[in-house]
């Protein structure tokens, strides 16, 4: 598994105007870097890949998540984006995807860093509702957490190897993983 982008984006989250809004530039580095690290688990081989004929494709679902995010962040949180037309990389191969996450989310921590509380508890629109920018940053992270689970899936029906994202999985673990599986683990409670 290639870790050269997540290693980037790690070492480029900025600070927070307000320290109270550090979670959202982490929360958002963290997610896009798993984000591609599950895309790094296909090959291009697998993008025209679906778990049914109702389904979307492994393209398809890369595709939504960039031009989706393209769309939360400029229409509902009044980010400078760029155009939708040059959102997709010319070549849709499983690299260039993970290239143009990459690329795309970097301006995005920049600019939310930059940020105070009265922008981020402004009521915007949002599709037929309105809500506070926070709430909408927050729906966009549920929403790519979705899809990135949608993926996981895949590879496992591929018999690829699944990427650990917030634990353990059954390809990648580690001394001291606790994956809590039975009530005695979700019982534990840690010592001061």
């Amino acid at each position: 598994m290639d870790y050269e982008f997540s290693a980037i984006l790690d070492a480029q989250v900025p600070r927070a105007r307000e320290p109270i809004f550090q979670h959202t530039l982490d929360t958002y580095a963290s997610e896009t870097n798993k984000v591609i690290s599950v895309w790094g688990g296909f090959a291009d081989g697998d993008l025209p890949f679906k778990a049914h004929e109702k389904s979307s494709t492994v393209l398809d679902i890369m595709k939504h998540q960039l031009l989706s995010e393209r769309r939360f962040f400029a229409e509902f949180l009044g980010l400078p984006e760029v155009e939708p037309a040059a959102v997709l990389p010319t070549e849709l191969s499983v690299s260039r995807m993970r290239e143009r996450m990459f690329q795309l989310a970097l301006p995005r921590l920049g600019y939310l860093a930059e940020r105070d509380s009265r922008w981020w508890l402004e009521v915007v629109p949002f599709f037929d509702a309105q809500r506070q920018r926070i709430w909408v940053f927050w729906r966009r992270v549920l929403h790519t957490s979705h899809h990135r689970t949608q993926l996981t899936v895949y590879l496992r029906l591929l018999n690829k190897i699944v990427p650990a994202t917030y634990g353990p999985t059954a390809d990648v673990t580690w001394k001291g993983a606790d994956p809590t599986l039975n009530a005695e683990a979700a019982g534990q409670a840690r010592q001061p």
